[in-house]
């Protein structure tokens, strides 16, 4: 049976953030590169079917019946990493300047296989899952650091054991933030699919299926 294959990627230095001054909690640029990264990338590869990322991370969703590089795993992890890497320093001026790039930055790679689609389903679901809790915690956190007064550890403390709507309550009496009307993409995180759409000249037949296919963010 084929099975559904999920390459990753990650940035394992969260130094690169601090050194390149990204804002806390979350940095509007450093997540529409991460995107931008992630549709070059899904428009170069054969057979990717959906992105889905968060945070410093990104999984693409190959087809499960693909047979590229006879489906070795290494190929995968090696081709998508790197095309990500180099995606990522190519496109970095666009926007970040006039901030330049101090040092290269390194994505870590891995693959992962689904027998099902329920078992890929549950995969994304535990992503988005992961993002909307580390993002709400990390709201929380900051506006307690940088609006309330409190040191690192005093925030560290002063969350212990709270749930989320205690997290919504602090966010909203204290700091009058409502934390639903955060950006979708800090909340949710970046899809990435295929829209097919109509060609508006000839095009050979051949290339017909990728002419038609454009990555929708």
């Amino acid at each position: 049976m084929l099975t559904w294959l999920v390459s990753a990627v990650s940035a394992p230095r969260c130094r690169f953030a601090e050194d390149h001054g990204f804002v806390k909690p979350n940095d509007a640029r450093g997540l529409r590169l991460m995107a931008h990264c992630a549709a070059h990338v899904v428009t170069e590869l054969d057979d990717l079917i959906l992105a889905y990322g968060q945070s410093d991370e990104f999984s693409f969703v190959f087809h499960r019946k693909t047979n590229w590089f006879k489906r070795r795993a290494s190929k995968f992890m090696t081709q998508v990493a790197s095309l990500f890497s180099s995606a990522f320093v190519f496109y970095w001026d666009k926007f970040f300047a006039p901030e330049r790039l101090l040092y290269p930055p390194a994505f870590d790679g891995r693959v992962v296989l689904y027998p099902t689609e329920r078992h890929l389903r549950d995969y994304l679901s535990w992503r988005q899952a992961d993002c909307h809790i580390n993002n709400l915690y990390n709201t929380v956190f900051w506006a307690l650091v940088q609006n309330g007064g409190l040191t690192t550890t005093q925030a560290q403390e002063r969350l212990k054991l709270t749930v989320a709507a205690d997290k919504n309550e602090i966010l909203f009496s204290e700091f009058g933030i409502n934390y639903n009307k955060e950006p979708l993409q800090f909340r949710k995180g970046t899809t990435i699919i295929w829209e097919k759409v109509l060609a508006r000249r000839p095009i050979p037949y051949a290339r017909r299926e990728h002419a038609e296919r454009w990555p929708l963010i």
